[in-house]
């Protein structure tokens, strides 16, 4: 197959590698100050997030999606500040990268490819703020702002011990789960893209919650009485899949059967599991951008089978929350930023 056969964005991303070792190459002969600031393993770091830089820019191509580069650029800005890598650094590692598709970059569609790497571009030189997820319409704003606290100074015992307090004051599992665990989860990552905590903290703070959500399953745990079954899964290597975990949860407390199979399933088991467990629904989760291509595939799969095509198709995860449109560029039915969303969205899918 010539590469013309291929989109934009497919091309890119398989000519990725060989285009970022060009980019750093270009960038060290320009600013040879990098090797004094960044030591040998700095030029190895520009390769790795020039070439990460390089994929985001194809996924957003694949699916016709710029904000998903630009978030991408925001996030990678932030990130890089924390390493002493300035905001002129990265705007020459930008341009360079520019400079080499021009080059060596040879697409019937590369107009477009520069379009999505100019509003990138754009997108460095400009401030963002990002508001807090806690917010005074939540009911529970102080539970969650003081469980944060727990978590952030490694405090887990203390965390679940406030939340035990809570439901054993009456408060609903959930309401827990909407207000507290989600919305913290939700602050932590917002914490975590403006350089506030570590990745070792957001790993921390993610785990625990997981560790209380488990052992909060026997006091709610049971059987499903709806007749209704939901199968989940996470495409491809993601590793943030605590929201789909919760969202099978909220399923499992409204009466439906679930079967969550986390990430890395090959496609012929998920299509199995849909068969097994006679799902109705199928939900499918993607937190990182560059994985949403793997999530269209990964529904084209379900749709050729004739033993799964049926099923309902509902999707989720950041990308789909920055770019409202996403979820029917992959061929979804359906779209839910929340578990509880979800479930109305769940409902209403099995009634058109």
């Amino acid at each position: 197959m010539s590469i013309q056969q291929y989109t934009a964005g497919e091309s890119l991303l398989m000519q990725a590698g060989n285009l970022a070792e060009l980019v750093t190459h270009k960038q060290y002969e320009l600013q040879p100050d990098l090797l004094e600031r960044f030591g040998d393993n700095g030029k190895i770091k520009t390769k790795q997030d020039s070439i990460y830089s390089l994929n985001y820019l194809a996924e957003s191509l694949i699916m016709n999606s710029p904000i998903l580069f630009t978030y991408y650029v925001a996030w990678l800005k932030r990130l890089l500040e924390g390493f002493g890598i300035t905001q002129e650094d990265l705007i020459i590692n930008f341009q360079l990268i520019r400079e080499t598709v021009v080059e060596h970059f040879h697409h019937s569609d590369k107009t477009t490819v520069l379009m999505h790497l100019e509003l990138g571009i754009q997108q460095i030189g400009k401030r963002e703020e990002y508001a807090s997820f806690i917010t005074d319409n939540n009911p529970y704003a102080a539970d969650v702002t003081q469980y944060l606290e727990y978590l952030l100074s490694g405090n887990r015992r203390q965390a679940l011990d406030g939340i035990v307090r809570l439901l054993d004051e009456g408060t609903s599992i959930q309401h827990t789960y909407k207000y507290i665990f989600q919305i913290s989860q939700y602050e932590i990552g917002r914490l975590w893209h403006e350089g506030k905590i570590t990745v070792g903290q957001e790993h921390f703070c993610t785990a625990a919650t997981q560790f209380i959500i488990s052992s909060l399953y026997p006091r709610w745990i049971g059987t499903g009485n709806k007749g209704r079954s939901l199968v989940a899964a996470c495409v491809g290597s993601e590793q943030h899949e605590i929201g789909l975990r919760m969202l099978a949860d909220i399923f499992e407390m409204d009466g439906w059967d679930t079967y969550y199979l986390g990430a890395n399933v090959p496609d012929r088991s998920l299509l199995q599991a849909i068969v097994s467990y006679k799902a109705e629904v199928v939900a499918i989760s993607a937190t990182m951008a560059y994985h949403v291509h793997l999530v269209k595939k990964l529904i084209a799969v379900i749709r050729k089978d004739t033993a799964t095509r049926h099923v309902k198709i509902m999707v989720g995860g950041l990308p789909f929350n920055l770019d409202p449109h996403l979820w029917q560029e992959v061929g979804a039915d359906g779209y839910a930023p929340g578990a509880e969303e979800a479930l109305e969205v769940a409902e209403d899918l099995l009634f058109t």
